[in-house]
């Protein structure tokens, strides 16, 4: 895993990914800059393997780094359900262009 540092300190830069991930299990669609979204990519796909193994530890696990309980909820009892045949490739990156304030990538991570 490449650690990108995003010109942040490492508490707020663990929130940032943090608030991130949460978004894109409520939403199932997020845009961000494409190296945050190639960031929270792993974060989300380890997320729903452990939404896949479906018990208390995994459960637990999933609301220590979650920020919102109704993400965990969704996130065990409906997302995870869908992937139970799939191996891995759990989202999709689009690249989208560039930001027009400061042309920064921009890309669109989904749940595939």
């Amino acid at each position: 895993m490449v650690l990108r540092k995003f010109g942040r300190r490492s508490a707020h830069r663990r929130a940032m990914l943090r608030n991130l991930v949460t978004s894109m299990f409520l939403a199932e669609k997020i845009e961000t800059t494409e190296a945050k979204a190639k960031q929270i990519r792993s974060i989300t796909e380890k997320m729903i393997t452990l939404g896949k193994r479906n018990d208390l530890h995994a459960r637990r696990q999933a609301l220590s780094y979650l920020l919102d309980e109704n993400a965990v909820t969704k996130l065990f009892e409906e997302i995870a359900p869908r992937y139970l045949e799939r191996q891995g490739g759990y989202t999709r990156i689009l690249k989208m262009g560039t930001r027009r304030g400061d042309a920064a990538p921009v890309a669109i991570i989904e749940l595939v």
